[in-house]
């Protein structure tokens, strides 16, 4: 069972779709035990950093994401979800993450060309032996919407990068936790693909 975290702010329907499209039961909670029960979590995401962090924090459930870190159950991030992961965001000020990965989220600093929010299908380079895009084509094409990147501290936690502009980086992978700034459940076989990966991880 996949235990998809409503905390008031995401995409709940979206993921959970997606899932059962590929065969992968799942339930959207906001309970304590059913997340700690859960054989894989997800932490999805839409909206500002700030609120959502908060509506965490004031549910209780930045103690449950911690139990399950140190379980060592698998755990996606997805989006928003993948930004509250880091230490801190400066989106509307400074506010401080959930810390389970050391690094930033800044406002992404482009070249008058490029667009933010950077909106719509990019192409990626995946980390070689990455559990998360096993059997994915290089150079797949995922679908992105966010204003903000992360910057980790520990480059080696790095499991993918896209070019906009900058290069950025868009996937995280250490040991069971792995988080991503693309929208699986919107990126067509790709998208499927990754998620399938997760679901099958132990």
């Amino acid at each position: 069972m996949i235990a998809i975290i409503d905390y008031g702010m995401g995409n709940l329907a979206s993921v959970s779709n997606a899932f059962t499209k590929i065969g992968c039961e799942n339930m959207i909670t906001q309970n304590p035990e059913q997340i700690l029960t859960a054989d894989r979590v997800v932490l999805p995401g839409v909206g500002a950093f700030a609120d959502a962090i908060k509506n965490i924090r004031n549910l209780g459930i930045d103690k449950t994401i911690y139990e399950i870190v140190r379980r060592n159950t698998p755990l996606l991030g997805v989006c928003l979800g993948y930004q509250l992961l880091f230490s801190e965001s400066d989106e509307d000020g400074l506010h401080q993450g959930l810390d389970i990965i050391a690094g930033r989220v800044e406002k992404i600093q482009l070249p008058a060309t490029f667009k933010v929010p950077h909106m719509g299908w990019n192409n990626i380079d995946m980390k070689p032996g990455s559990q998360l895009f096993a059997d994915v084509s290089p150079g797949s094409w995922f679908y992105f919407v966010h204003s903000y990147h992360v910057i980790p501290e520990d480059d080696t936690v790095m499991a993918a990068t896209t070019d906009y502009g900058i290069r950025i980086v868009c996937a995280v992978e250490r040991y069971n936790l792995v988080a991503t700034q693309f929208h699986p459940e919107k990126s067509s076989d790709a998208g499927l693909q990754v998620l399938k990966n997760f679901g099958a991880m132990k």
